[in-house]
């Protein structure tokens, strides 16, 4: 740490602190990358992230490593793969000894401060999050009551989850567990981080529980989206073709078997209020940004920890490596980032790290961690930063995709799968099997194996080797 604080007072030289831009890192829960309207969704209204599509720089092949919450946010903060990091699944504390986003610019001399969801261990506090408002986690088991969503069915996911500050008190006034308004409280915290922010520059980092189940129908959009107009996802199913390794999951078990058209219109319908009710509070805060004179002098980041199936591939959760699932919205603007630009580079979650270093011109950890800058995609000096990306869902699945292609692995049932996603986007054609594509089978299968063995991945160096 102190070769950190040498080189920030070293850079800070030649610009004060005060002239840094700030950061919001707005992070949503479970969003599909194909939920924005200014994206190609021509039914779902995104106002506010569509504004964000105009006027700034869309990475539209982006995607997580690990399609679960803990692992995938813990990408996020320390920039590294969860190999690195060590959180491979729930409840699995991050290294100490891996720097993370809020350390890092909180030694760079930010405000750091955290609003939402946290689903890793410890608190914000403890990474080095100078401050919390409106932190929602675990803890008020004892204020719980049984729960209905949308659709009558019981509550599963969040029970117990309640609003409370860095001190440990709890806001039970403000609901326990989801409520159809909880997106409005974050955007409530926000905006009063915002307001108040001084002559520092901020690091804000704001996680959305939406659009994760249970979903609510939020106040002014209940009857907004009508499920007999709902499109089915191209590649819905009735089922899934074989145990892809969550079956009997949580996620799973919100639908039923087999899955209907009438139930996954009904489901994608309530999906879209609660995004879209998300996308109004992010305009509040937007527009509180705007308000206090800083919009200009902001990097601001939006994107989701993950995606989900909502009936695609016959499947309702994440834990996937399909792109409806590893795929992930990422849009950027402010200051050092191109205007109505698309991206097709691919990307990680734990490149936003890296980049957000270079954007706001601080030193960023280098090889301590995995992700890489995208900088040099934004400024044009290359279009790519990854020849391939590679997913990962406990034992049970392995991936490595290219530009045009992806391979997956199911070690547990011994299953692959071959997609050649330029020609056949919705992964509907398996053609793992088909002799003219065996040599790229092939490659890719070697490719992928390598890069899981030097990671020490025990499916392929042996039970004995470290996950």
């Amino acid at each position: 740490m102190r070769s950190l604080l040498l080189f920030c007072s070293f850079v800070f030289c030649s610009q004060t602190l005060a002239e840094r831009p700030n950061v919001l890192l707005l992070i949503s829960d479970d969003q599909r990358p194909d939920t924005i309207a200014a994206l190609g969704n021509d039914l779902i209204q995104t106002p506010n992230l569509d504004r964000f599509v105009r006027e700034g720089s869309v990475f539209t092949r982006a995607i997580c490593s690990n399609p679960i919450c803990t692992p995938s946010r813990a990408e996020i903060l320390t920039g590294s793969s969860g190999f690195r990091c060590g959180v491979m699944d729930f409840g699995k504390p991050i290294d100490s000894a891996i720097p993370t986003m809020s350390k890092w610019f909180s030694a760079a001399g930010y405000s750091t401060s955290y609003v939402g969801k946290w689903h890793n261990d410890g608190k914000p506090i403890d990474r080095g999050y100078k401050f919390t408002r409106g932190l929602y986690c675990g803890g008020g088991g004892k204020f719980a009551k049984p729960q209905v969503d949308f659709a009558g069915r019981p509550v599963t996911g969040y029970r117990g989850w309640i609003f409370q500050d860095d001190q440990g008190n709890l806001f039970p006034e403000k609901g326990v567990g989801l409520t159809p308004e909880i997106s409005r409280h974050f955007a409530d915290a926000a905006i009063e981080i915002i307001q108040f922010s001084g002559e520092k520059p901020f690091f804000l980092h704001v996680n959305f529980t939406s659009p994760h189940d249970p979903l609510m129908l939020p106040p002014g959009w209940e009857t907004k989206y009508d499920p007999d107009t709902m499109e089915l996802p191209a590649n819905f199913l009735p089922e899934h073709l074989f145990d892809h390794g969550n079956f009997d999951g949580r996620d799973e078990k919100l639908f039923l078997w087999p899955r209907t058209p009438q139930e996954t219109r009904r489901e994608i319908a309530a999906y879209y209020a609660v995004i879209s009710y998300m996308d109004e509070q992010i305009g509040r805060v937007m527009a509180a940004l705007n308000a206090s004179g800083k919009a200009d002098n902001t990097v601001v980041i939006f994107s989701s920890d993950h995606g989900l199936s909502v009936g695609s591939h016959g499947l309702r959760g994440k834990q996937t490596m399909y792109e409806h699932t590893i795929g992930i919205p990422m849009l950027m603007q402010g200051p050092g980032i191109p205007k109505s630009m698309c991206f097709d580079a691919q990307c990680y979650l734990r490149d936003l790290f890296p980049t957000l270093c270079d954007l706001v011109g601080i030193d960023g950890p280098g090889k301590q961690i995995d992700g890489l800058s995208l900088k040099p995609i934004l400024d044009g000096r290359t279009e790519r930063v990854h020849d391939f990306v590679v997913g990962y869902f406990r034992n049970f699945q392995r991936m490595i995709r290219t530009d045009e292609w992806k391979y997956i692995e199911y070690p547990a049932v011994d299953r692959q799968q071959l997609f050649h996603l330029k020609q056949d986007p919705d992964e509907r054609t398996n053609l793992i099997s088909v002799e003219a594509h065996s040599a790229t089978r092939d490659q890719l299968k070697t490719q992928m194996r390598n890069w899981f063995r030097n990671q020490g991945d025990s499916v392929y160096v042996g039970a004995d080797a470290e996950q």
